[in-house]
């Protein structure tokens, strides 16, 4: 029986903490990786330890410009993904909202919501065109609960769940938009929240080793479902 061929897999936030452990797995795994993120230092090590068919570009999804500038070059060289994965997200510093700084507070909706939304207009018709694909947008625990000094956070996950619900409404069948919770896990945006109460939750490595087979597991089946990764 002849070896299934790699998915495709359009990941933003890939260069650190869970981003850039699920790039790990998803090599291992055998599946082809375009990834970006914001910082060049952390892709140019990317690139040096996975290079081809894998790529990795700098891009700050909040920018529109720069991501259709993106898709153009990943979709020019006829690669169209078969799993997007809008990972890319930033917290707030924790205090009361009304502490949050007005500029802080578009910084995070910009990031977390309309970066997902620009991912999302730019690589998402060419997948419609070809009749199949899976759209994963992170959410959290607090886009479906809330606690204080969170507020900020909480409101761009809680956009995320709508979003996503939405698109799952208007994609074709065969297709499928996911919210998913990635669940508690102990990365640098936890440990701004929770300081060293972060450290009796999962590290990103032992996450992805979940987390992945998961992801590689969602179909058109899953469209229109809040899934949580079953740690």
């Amino acid at each position: 029986m002849s070896k299934p061929s790699p998915r495709i897999i359009l990941m933003t936030g890939a260069t650190r903490g869970c981003g850039r452990s699920m790039v790990d797995r998803f090599v291992e795994a055998g599946q082809t990786v375009i990834g970006c993120g914001r910082s060049e230092e952390h892709l140019q090590k990317l690139r040096r330890q996975y290079g081809a068919p894998h790529c990795f570009d700098q891009v700050d999804v909040a920018d529109d410009v720069q991501v259709a500038a993106w898709a153009q070059s990943v979709l020019s060289a006829g690669i169209v993904p078969d799993l997007v994965l809008n990972n890319a997200a930033i917290m707030n510093q924790t205090a009361p909202l009304w502490k949050i700084s007005a500029a802080d507070f578009q910084r995070i909706m910009n990031v977390n919501v309309v970066g997902t939304a620009n991912v999302i207009r730019h690589f998402v018709p060419a997948m419609i065109q070809r009749g199949r694909g899976v759209i994963v947008n992170f959410s959290s625990g607090w886009g479906r609960s809330t606690s204080p000094e969170v507020a900020p956070y909480c409101a761009t996950k809680y956009a995320i769940e709508g979003l996503t619900l939405a698109l799952a409404q208007e994609l074709p069948i065969g297709m499928a938009a996911i919210p998913l919770n990635p669940g508690i896990i102990n990365t640098e945006m936890l440990q701004l929240c929770w300081a060293d109460g972060a450290n009796s939750y999962p590290t990103p490595d032992r996450w992805s080793r979940v987390a992945v087979p998961f992801l590689l597991s969602l179909g058109p089946k899953d469209n229109g479902e809040s899934l949580s990764v079953p740690l």
